[in-house]
Order: structure tokens, then C-alpha cells, then sequence
């Protein structure tokens, strides 16, 4: 059986679920612009660390709030949007621009939020 490896620490890993959704997102959206970046300038290895690191972070974003969360749906979008972008061929007909801006709302919302961290 294979051992799970993850990129994030496990205090990192457990500080996430207790986080803000819109943190959680924003922070998503900080590895998806890397990922973006990455691509756009050539540097595939770069790209591929920020791609799995979001991809990371996706899934403890989706393991924190199964429990019928009413954004899981957008959550589980999310992930498969930015899956297609970067790994099949773009059936959502997404663009960088689209995709920064989606996840800048999550930081800017996280940002004002009253008593943030």
C-alpha cells in the first residue's frame, strides 16, 4: 500500500480547517496565479509545484467542509475547472484572466472580513 505524501505540514494542514472559506480559496487562488505565471513564462517545473500544491489545498478545502456545506458544489467547480485548464483541453473554455479574477474576490473578501486573523 501506498504511503500518502502531502506538500504542506501537518500543523499546516490542520490550521486549514479552521480557516475562513474565503481564506481558504484566496490561498488556492495565490497557487493557482503562481501556477498561471509559471506556465506563461516556460518554467513547467515551477508551474508543476504550484499546480500540485493548489491541487493540495483544494482537497483539504474539500475535506473540511463535506459535511453538506452549501459552497461544496462551487468548491468541487473549482477544482475540476482549473483541473481542465491545466490538464485536458480546456472544455470550460477558461482563460487566466477569468481564473485570476474568480480567486482575487476570495482574497479581497477574506481581507475585509471582520476580526480576520
Amino acid at each position: 500500500m501506498a504511503t500518502l505524501t502531502y506538500i504542506h505540514s501537518l500543523e499546516t494542514r490542520q490550521d486549514w480547517l479552521t480557516r475562513s472559506l474565503a481564506y481558504q480559496m484566496g490561498n488556492i487562488g495565490s497557487e493557482v496565479s503562481r501556477a498561471l505565471k509559471w506556465t506563461e513564462k516556460g518554467n513547467q517545473a515551477r508551474a508543476d509545484k504550484a499546480i500540485d500544491r493548489a491541487l493540495e489545498l483544494f482537497d483539504l478545502t474539500i475535506s473540511a467542509n463535506l459535511k453538506n456545506h452549501p459552497c461544496l458544489t462551487e468548491i468541487l467547480k473549482a477544482r475540476e475547472e482549473f483541473c481542465d485548464y491545466f490538464f485536458a483541453n480546456n472544455s470550460w473554455q477558461t482563460d487566466s484572466v477569468k481564473m485570476q479574477k474568480y480567486y482575487d474576490g476570495f482574497a479581497m473578501m477574506e481581507r475585509l472580513r471582520p476580526g480576520r486573523l
